[in-house]
């Protein structure tokens, strides 16, 4: 069965620019079988409504937010969605009321957030991550949080298959160059190391001259010394949420404006 259903992604892959976002979306449940399949015993609930495309309230009140996704932001208070936002929460609906409202959840190492929310992967009766079935679809970004990931290595792999295919929000590249931001919050950035510098800080890696990537002094043990050897110079992809530096009371001489900090090696790619 599985080899079948591989094969079937397969073709799948290589029809997908051909159909239209959506449609790739009803037809690529198969393929999720093959990202991050179910750990362990995951705990059974019901769902009572679909937030946005990484947030489930769950009929015992608890808010979930999806580990290893940040799926596009709908609008509200007057904002406008981004791209792919509303196709993102109809879809996880859609997943969720194949499975008749009830889901398998799987607590992270780190439980909750700061906002008290419950932070969980997501399986389908069939052991199908929902995580990986959306990023394969390219309807949301991987994002990698310590000490939450362990499925970040599959979670890439499943959001490749979107990049390949140029599904949903990789149809036209989101990929900024480092240069060109112009507002904080999440992006996907890339750009040349031009510096690496180290204080009590934590590490700080300079792209282009415009943006610093941070590896805050609490996470170093989680990039070993290997991972900074030969980065300066090089081009790299960077992704997280971008930080204006200039907006709590002006920046110090030499600093650079937008700042991003690190959560995670895999959030930094050399190209």
């Amino acid at each position: 069965m599985r080899m079948a259903n591989l094969s079937r992604f397969a073709l799948l892959q290589k029809k997908a620019p051909l159909v239209g976002a959506f449609f790739v979306g009803a037809i690529w449940h198969f393929p999720a079988l093959a990202f991050c399949p179910l750990p362990e015993q995951a705990q059974q609930v019901a769902v009572r409504t679909v937030v946005d495309g990484d947030t489930l309230r769950l009929v015992d009140g608890r808010s979930v937010r999806l580990i290893g996704i940040n799926a596009p932001e709908i609008g509200r208070k007057g904002r406008t969605s981004e791209a792919y936002a509303e196709a993102a929460k109809r879809r996880l609906q859609a997943l969720v009321r194949a499975n008749d409202g009830r889901v398998g959840l799987v607590l992270g190492a780190e439980p909750k957030d700061k906002y008290g929310r419950t932070l969980a992967h997501i399986y389908g009766r069939t052991g199908d991550n929902f995580e990986a079935q959306l990023l394969s679809e390219g309807l949301g970004y991987r994002v990698a949080i310590a000490p939450n990931v362990s499925l970040s290595r599959c979670q890439q792999q499943a959001e490749q298959v979107a990049r390949k295919a140029a599904a949903g929000l990789w149809r036209q590249s989101p990929v900024l160059r480092a240069g060109d931001i112009r507002q904080s919050g999440f992006a996907v950035i890339a750009g040349k190391v031009t510096g690496i510098e180290r204080n009590r800080g934590g590490t700080w890696l300079e792209l282009d001259d415009s943006l610093v990537l941070q590896v805050p002094a609490r996470l170093q043990r989680s990039f070993p010394a290997s991972f900074f050897a030969n980065l300066k110079g090089r081009q790299v992809e960077a992704r997280g949420w971008v930080l204006d530096r200039s907006r709590k009371g002006g920046l110090k001489p030499g600093q650079r404006r937008w700042l991003l900090p690190l959560t995670d090696p895999s959030m930094v790619e050399p190209k």
